[in-house]
């Protein structure tokens, strides 16, 4: 099961949680099936079932968990092949669901200290460096948000709606170790004018000195848990589990900034127009281009066991030269988490709309994230406090 902590939930119940997803919205809602644990709803319904009661269920045990997961998963294959496009929404909602979870029981491996996942100690990539300087991204009109021609979408993108932007410069590569340790060195989290007055609260009642997992320095070194064991920090390699309150500091040290989802989305996948300084209205579909992400281009889908030295994958970048936007690290943009003009919930009314307005975007997805969830447009959104995931971040200059 697990400790009780206000940021993850019991593994087993997570696990339970998983299967009932798929059984209510593919099996009983689109298919009209009666259903198979008749408790379930009191057990697995995240919009009903309490938090802080979910150590307490009266659960079935992890053979019986599995179980259910199988069965689950043997009904839908023999339906699959016979759904409408109605249906296939809500089995295309499902697998996306899981694609969440498993990230999240990834990251919460590490928040327990249990060991790393065994199919992927041996997995690390290889080195590449460091990666300078800023991308020159023009201004003009970008239309964010997600168009009814990229098949499924969750309901918070919808829809692609236009923006002025004015040009920026932003990093071509995410904030490293070596960068944010400098920061750290230089009392950075002891300096009041570096932190906003809610980032400098939660500073001093977590009396956070250093991103949560870094270990004091060893001979001049600094090492962080990963996992159950200790290692030397990548200097090269992003930094991550880092909240978006410490991100920001960090920015005002630098004299940076956070870039808005607009910026960041342009930035990805827009392109220059043809002999003007302004952006095209063209979108790519990745960053790259329209190819789908693969190992040379994306550290996506468990490639790799950790994040990536930011100079790798050379060929992720954008048209205006961001590695590097897709895979690796999810990254904390400046944008409050909130709906598009014309919002409507879709048939999971959860999903989004009970959690505008407290929190903040991130975009791009990292190492354990699907390909399914970390398109362009795909809106990943926490509190601003949280610094378990595997979020880190770029900036843009003033």
């Amino acid at each position: 099961m697990g400790p009780y902590l206000e940021i993850v939930n019991p593994v087993l119940w997570e696990i339970g949680h998983v299967a009932w997803f798929h059984e209510y919205w593919t099996l009983r809602h689109a298919a009209g099936r009666a259903p198979l644990i008749e408790r379930s709803d009191r057990l697995w319904d995240s919009s009903n079932v309490a938090h802080k009661t979910r150590w307490h269920l009266d659960l079935p045990d992890r053979a019986e968990t599995f179980d259910y997961m199988a069965d689950v998963l043997a009904r839908q294959e023999d339906l699959v092949n016979g759904i409408d496009d109605e249906a296939r929404y809500f089995y295309d909602l499902s697998i996306r669901h899981e694609d969440m979870h498993v990230e999240a029981l990834t990251y919460m491996r590490q928040t327990l200290g249990y060991a790393p996942p065994i199919a992927l100690t041996d997995r690390a990539p290889p080195p590449a460096g460091g990666l300078a300087g800023d991308a020159s991204v023009p201004g003009g009109t970008w239309r964010l948000g997600s168009t009814s021609c990229e098949g499924f979408v969750f309901d918070n993108e919808k829809w692609a709606h236009e923006v002025a932007l004015e040009p920026f410069r932003m990093a071509r590569a995410p904030v490293t170790n070596a960068e944010f340790a400098t920061f750290v060195d230089e009392g950075g989290y002891r300096i009041r004018e570096f932190w906003s007055d809610a980032g400098w609260a939660w500073r001093e009642r977590k009396n956070a000195e250093r991103p949560v997992y870094w270990q004091p320095k060893r001979d001049g070194a600094w090492t962080a848990r990963r996992y159950r064991g200790s290692e030397e920090l990548a200097p090269n390699a992003p930094v991550i589990f880092v909240s978006w309150f410490e991100a920001d500091a960090w920015c005002r040290w630098a004299k940076r900034r956070l870039p808005t989802e607009a910026e960041w989305e342009a930035a990805a996948i827009g392109e220059p127009a043809a002999g003007r300084s302004t952006l095209s209205d063209y979108r790519r579909r990745w960053p790259w281009g329209d190819d789908p992400p693969n190992t040379t281009r994306a550290n996506l889908d468990f490639a790799f066991d950790r994040p990536a030295d930011v100079a790798a994958f050379a060929g992720s970048d954008s048209a205006f030269g961001c590695r590097q936007m897709i895979g690796n690290v999810w990254e904390w943009t400046a944008s409050d988490f909130l709906p598009f003009g014309g919002f409507f919930a879709d048939p999971y009314k959860d999903y989004s709309q009970p959690w505008f307005g407290t929190r903040k975007v991130l975009r791009g997805g990292c190492w354990a994230t699907s390909a399914r969830i970390a398109r362009p447009a795909y809106r990943n959104f926490f509190t601003p406090d949280r610094s378990d995931v595997f979020a880190g971040f770029r900036t843009c200059a003033l």
